[in-house]
């Protein structure tokens, strides 16, 4: 896992961002409070990036009241220079202090573009545990293919285990994030994307979509489950007492637009579900359905 330490830049830059964002609290800032070492590393380059901005601000507001001070109509320091015109030492500020700052936001975007790349898997003694995302009117689907169970709303994994994500959507374009283990990535129609997460200990965390996708988007929330993996196997128990099946039939009337939509258990699911749904959207070929109508299920 990521070592939790911090530079004096970081420091700085965080505690003036807390000071900033005081008023809302952690629980309205969950990034502040990383549960993850995604969130973390989230967290630092925020601080990083929050602090190359006070580089220019802090002397913008200090030049603003020294000068004003400085050439007050009481001060003997406005004198009158009708012959100057260049100074290398003002040339040399105006254009290296920018040009460094834009290397080092260079330099940042460029390391954290990869650090943090979403379908980069986190290293672990541990396997991940795949589980498929459907994003629906206005709900969260997931499948997981490895205990054979789906869930609405609910989605539960073992902490200290990497998670890995396969995402789609079964309408218009969601985005899946929660906050407080990090990353937000698009759920496309036909397409499929991924995200690699961690908690780094037990605890519930608010996941939600984050790109308005009509009538229902403001309540299209889940909980995200952190457990101990005996708890993760109590719970996964659970799921297959249920009496629901997600067969064709169940799915096509989940499928149908609802709000707040009840966290609901399936003790099974069709296998290939998740590519039928990604399949659906498919342009049409030579043999295949039409674009929007699901396909036959594989033997």
């Amino acid at each position: 896992m990521a070592e939790r330490t911090r530079s004096p830049l970081l420091s700085l830059s965080g505690l003036a961002l807390v000071l900033v964002v005081s008023g809302c609290g952690l629980a309205e800032a969950p990034m502040l409070a990383p549960k993850g070492p995604i969130t973390l590393m989230e967290r630092d380059l925020l601080f990083t990036a929050f602090g190359l901005m006070l580089i220019v601000v802090i002397p913008v507001f200090l030049m603003a009241f020294v000068f004003v001070w400085f050439y007050r109509p009481v001060s003997k320091h406005d004198v009158y220079k009708p012959d100057w015109g260049y100074s290398v030492w003002m040339d040399a500020l105006v254009w290296l202090v920018p040009a460094a700052i834009v290397i080092a936001v260079g330099t940042l975007v460029w390391d954290y573009t990869h650090r943090l790349d979403p379908y980069k898997s986190i290293d672990s003694d541990k396997p991940p545990l795949e589980v498929q995302v459907v994003a629906q009117d206005w709900k969260w689907l997931f499948l997981y293919p490895e205990r054979g169970i789906a869930t609405v709303n609910e989605l539960a994994f073992p902490s200290e285990q990497p998670l890995s994500l396969r995402i789609t959507s079964d309408t218009v374009m969601n985005s899946f994030l929660i906050p407080a283990l990090g990353g937000q990535i698009y759920a496309m129609a036909g397409m499929e994307t991924r995200l690699h997460l961690v908690a780094d200990e037990p605890g519930r965390f608010a996941g939600r979509n984050m790109q308005y996708s009509g009538d229902g988007f403001a309540n299209q929330y889940f909980e995200a489950i952190a457990m101990s993996d005996q708890d993760f196997e109590a719970w996964v128990a659970k799921v297959r007492q249920s009496q629901d099946r997600l067969d064709a039939a169940a799915y096509e009337q989940l499928a149908e637009p609802s709000e707040l939509h009840p966290v609901t258990y399936y003790a099974a699911f069709e296998p290939d579900l998740f590519a039928r749904i990604i399949a659906r959207y498919a342009p049409a070929g030579p043999g295949a359905p039409p674009a929007g109508q699901p396909q036959a299920a594989s033997p």
